[in-house]
């Protein structure tokens, strides 16, 4: 990294400690939580703009961070500028998640791959998508987007050689393994799907080998599976195990790596990329409570849900 890439890259850092302060957590979600109409939520966001749908308001959180995340990509040479621009994929992969819905039962997958962005996004969906030519669920389809996107992005943070790249590592590995445990929680043992189908999307370089993947797909019921990453992928097993529990101990373990990066980095790559990871975890938070708001939910429900979550660890194995 030349001084100059690096003096850009503190500068970034030191704004973005900054920018952390205003982030919508902790007591400030508390009170946004407590607002009972979309327009008013947008207001206190939005610096006085106000959005009526919460479908506007979600559009314009998420349209934010990607300028914001776009700016970033100046500040970093080499394997960090890369590692923020495949960052910057995601949400063209969660545009093409929803386009898979359709196509899956109504064109080919060729027809599909044609929307698919050259390089290693569509080298890597075809490469899992083979698999499936004949499964209609658009699961599939979905599950080798996400597949192809991480295997990329682990090569990417894996490319990455300064005094962050642990912290870095970290924060990406347990992404892709929340991916795994959702594979295992929701593909196995949620629509049933035989374990043969869901194994060759494993990717490669997490906390989760591909040993242990097996091993949870062949297990017979969900808790056995979550047990086997315990420490690995959530802390403790919560009192009742279903999918949406511990998915919710993932992202709070995911959201207390983002910080611990975010914090030990201070000024450099791992401050942005923690950083990023807790703008991401404030954007879901956002748009739930515009969904809670929209349907009329109890601001202590709504809260209830945010990430970290509160209440759910408690059985250790």
């Amino acid at each position: 990294m030349t001084p100059l890439m690096a003096n850009n890259l503190d500068y970034l850092a030191a704004r973005l400690h900054g920018r952390r302060s205003r982030m919508a957590e902790a007591e400030r979600l508390d009170a946004l939580c407590r607002t009972r109409s979309v327009a008013e939520l947008s207001r206190a966001l939005l610096a006085g703009t106000e959005l009526q749908a919460a479908a506007d308001l979600q559009r314009r959180l998420v349209q934010d961070l990607v300028r914001e995340l776009a700016g970033f990509r100046g500040h970093a040479g080499g394997a960090g500028s890369r590692l923020i621009e495949w960052m910057l994929v995601r949400f063209q992969v969660e545009n093409l998640k929803v386009l898979a819905r359709g196509f899956a039962t109504r064109a080919s997958l060729d027809d599909f791959a044609a929307h698919v962005p050259r390089g290693p996004l569509r080298k890597g969906f075809l490469q899992a998508a083979a698999i499936y030519r004949d499964q209609p669920r658009p699961f599939f389809l979905e599950a080798a987007l996400d597949r192809a996107w991480f295997a990329e992005l682990l090569a990417r943070a894996g490319a990455v050689s300064d005094e962050d790249e642990e912290v870095i590592r970290a924060l990406v590995r347990q992404e892709a393994d929340i991916f795994h445990l959702m594979l295992a929680a929701r593909g196995r043992f949620h629509y049933g799907l035989a374990p043969e189908l869901l194994l060759p999307l494993h990717v490669a370089g997490t906390n989760i080998p591909r040993g242990r993947f097996a091993a949870m797909l062949a297990d017979s019921d969900l808790a056995t599976a979550a047990g086997r990453i315990v420490g690995r992928v959530i802390d403790s097993l919560p009192p009742e195990v279903d999918a949406e529990a511990l998915e919710a101990l993932a992202w709070n373990r995911f959201a207390r790596l983002a910080n611990r990066a975010f914090r030990r980095s201070h000024i450099g790559l791992g401050a942005v990329v923690g950083y990023v990871g807790l703008r991401r975890v404030e954007i879901a938070n956002l748009i739930t409570l515009s969904e809670g708001i929209r349907a009329g939910v109890a601001s202590e429900a709504i809260r209830a849900r945010m990430t970290p979550r509160a209440g759910l660890e408690a059985a250790h194995v």
